[in-house]
C-alpha cells in the first residue's frame, strides 16, 4: 500500500487518466475529488461490500423459495380442447 500525506487543494495522479484531490479536511474525515472516465467505476467500498452481502442473502432466500407453480397451487389446468364434431 503507497501511503502519501496531502494537504488540501493537492492531487494524486493514479495512471494518466485519473486524478484524486484533497477538497477538505474536517476532523477525522477527509473530502475527496475524483476525476476519472467514465469507464471507469468509482464507489465506496462499504458500498460494494452491502451491495455482496445483500445478494448473496437473496441468492440464498430464492434458493429455499418454493417454486411459482408451487406458489400458484400447482400447475395451472391444461386448456380445454373442443371435441372434434366430426
Amino acid at each position: 500500500m503507497l501511503v502519501l500525506t496531502r494537504r488540501v487543494g493537492q492531487t494524486v495522479k493514479i495512471g494518466d487518466e485519473i486524478e484524486v484531490t484533497v477538497l477538505q479536511i474536517s476532523g477525522d474525515q477527509v473530502r475527496l475529488g475524483i476525476v476519472a472516465p467514465r469507464a471507469v467505476q468509482v464507489h465506496r467500498k462499504e458500498l460494494l461490500e452491502q451491495i455482496a452481502r445483500e445478494n448473496i442473502l437473496a441468492a440464498q432466500s430464492a434458493a429455499g423459495a418454493p417454486d411459482v407453480e408451487e406458489m400458484l397451487g400447482g400447475r395451472p389446468p391444461a386448456a380445454k380442447k373442443n371435441p372434434d364434431p366430426g
